[in-house]
């Protein structure tokens, strides 16, 4: 049986008046394998983001994953029934961008793949391998499950010669059909880290870049959003740094028990078995 979950008045009122929505993807609208592949939907996923567009409000899924573009994320989502575009769909390399642009690196060493190399330079920021000792402003690591020690060498060279360190994700794992599957970005910026004593910027989420990035995005406030997501440390972490509506859905890596061993503060606003239950909390909205 599904487990009761208390919902204030107040977070009843907050989500009415939610102005636009950041909803996560792996664990929380689908599932795919552990190579973020053979995505499927969650059941009542694809009405939920039927129900938002219905209401005509804005919205993005902010996806930790860089195994891909926004692009083909978006693609990928349409072949399995999702109505969205492009302009729906955030990673990582989103907010790295928008973070790039700002302090005006020309040269970033990209330590994953096409996912982060081309949103980069399609914003004029130049990918550079991770190879040898070249000239960059920062490194950026990704999923990268294919990395050697030749790809970490070349980003503590980097690192050693005054780049910044970023990370897209400091998640130990993400939600896979699989169960919970390791992710390489804490892995291998942790590496980097050891060896060179750099500070690691994080621009996925829970950053509170991440969700500056997706207000922006919406042309809203942080504190005008509703955030979904499934995993204790990102979503709703992410929500209250940006003052949001912070709602977990337990079908993911999160389940009841671990959202409620965060501290009474930082616990999620909204708890719902999954998108299925919070729809049905939706539609009662008035």
């Amino acid at each position: 049986m599904p487990e009761k979950h208390a919902i204030s008045k107040k977070s009843r009122q907050r989500l009415a008046k939610a102005r636009g929505w950041v909803c996560d993807m792996d664990g929380t609208l689908v599932l795919g394998d552990r190579h973020n592949k053979g995505l499927q939907p969650l059941p009542g996923a694809i009405d939920f983001i039927e129900w938002i567009k219905a209401r005509g409000l804005p919205f993005v899924l902010y996806t930790n994953g860089t195994t891909r573009t926004p692009r083909q994320y978006a693609e990928t989502l349409q072949g399995i029934g999702f109505d969205l575009t492009e302009r729906h769909l955030m990673t990582p390399a989103s907010t790295a961008v928008d973070v790039f642009v700002r302090k005006g690196y020309k040269r970033v060493m990209v330590v994953g793949g096409d996912g982060l190399k081309i949103p980069l330079a399609d914003a004029g920021i130049e990918p550079v391998a991770p190879a040898g000792k070249p000239a960059v402003e920062a490194v950026l690591v990704g999923w990268f499950r294919e990395f050697t020690v030749n790809e970490i060498e070349a980003a503590v060279y980097a690192v050693w010669s005054g780049a910044q360190l970023y990370s897209c994700s400091q998640s130990l794992f993400f939600a896979s059909a699989d169960g919970k599957t390791l992710g390489t970005s804490r892995l291998i910026s942790a590496a980097i880290s050891d060896i060179t004593d750099a500070r690691i910027h994080i621009v996925g989420k829970p950053s509170i870049d991440a969700i500056r990035s997706a207000a922006r995005r919406l042309r809203l406030k942080t504190t005008e959003l509703a955030v979904m997501g499934d995993d204790p440390g990102l979503e709703v972490a992410m929500a209250h740094r940006g003052k949001a509506l912070a709602i977990a859905v337990h079908s993911g890596i999160g389940d009841a028990h671990d959202f409620r061993k965060l501290p009474a503060a930082q616990r999620p606003h909204i708890a719902v078995d999954n998108v299925a239950g919070l729809l049905r909390l939706c539609r009662k909205l008035k």
